[in-house]
């Protein structure tokens, strides 16, 4: 009797849950959900090159992490089923672009990437900055930006767009990923490693050989962000990042997977 009345409530829960979210969706325009989610489904690109934002769970590998749980939450109040589109560079999401891949991504905002996607303000801001060999005679950031002094950097990266235009004298070694611009750094002798600061820190501790500079040369700001020309989408997107900044959504995300060094946007 026990387990039967259990199994009620479960049921009256589950009835409850999915009456909300339904009601949710109801109350949107329904504009938002076609601008969002125009096959019924939200593709929502993940780049597990940021292992800030997302992460695979090490005994599942399924998606985890500030961005995966968005994602989740974004579908939840659409009333639609969200798929994870993966990609190992942010680089990779804008050229999916070009195929439609996707109907939200997470992205740090960049004039660059503005041209063809519409960005929320941010919801989260990292640094990005160097790492060196531990002899380096670089000893700070503003060091780096001199003549014959080479920097690796993942290609078409917030940082590797942003040092594109602010570097006057070094020179940009750019690879195609992150992962391939660490190897870049080591096997050819590079002076400086362009990255965000917590997986260069993670990095350098199992290298003592090697050490990440304090200061940083950008502050990289986290974005949701649609495809141009989803206007209704774009303006729910951004009211739906503000929310989940001021509600402790983000905060309590970024905790989970223990990304507590990095700092959620006012």
């Amino acid at each position: 009797m026990k387990m039967i009345t259990a199994l009620a409530r479960l049921g009256f829960v589950l009835i409850l849950e999915l009456s909300i979210i339904s009601a949710m969706a109801n109350d949107l325009p329904h504009d938002v959900i076609t601008d969002l989610a125009p096959n019924g489904r939200l593709r929502a690109a993940i780049n597990f090159g940021n292992p800030v934002l997302a992460q695979r769970d090490p005994a599942t590998g399924a998606p985890r992490g500030v961005t995966v749980e968005l994602a989740l939450e974004l579908g939840r109040r659409l009333g639609v089923p969200v798929d994870f589109v993966p990609f190992d560079a942010a680089g990779k999401v804008v050229d999916a672009l070009k195929t439609g891949a996707w109907d939200v991504a997470f992205l740090a905002i960049d004039p660059v990437r503005a041209a063809e996607i519409d960005f929320t303000a941010p919801y989260v801001v990292i640094e990005g900055t160097y790492l060196v060999r531990a002899n380096s005679p670089l000893q700070s950031v503003d060091e780096v930006d001199r003549e014959g002094v080479r920097i690796a950097a993942g290609q078409a990266s917030a940082y590797e767009l942003y040092l594109t235009r602010a570097l006057k004298h070094a020179k940009l070694i750019r690879a195609p990923s992150s992962a391939a611009a660490i190897e870049s750094f080591l096997r050819d002798q590079l002076d400086a490693l362009a990255g965000v600061r917590q997986p260069l820190v993670e990095f350098a501790k199992a290298h003592p050989d090697l050490r990440v500079m304090s200061g940083r040369f950008m502050a990289i700001e986290q974005a949701m962000g649609t495809p141009k020309g989803r206007t209704v989408g774009a303006s729910y997107l951004r009211e739906f990042v503000e929310t989940m900044k001021a509600s402790g959504f983000v905060a309590n995300a970024l905790a989970q997977t223990g990304q507590v060094d990095a700092t959620v946007a006012p």
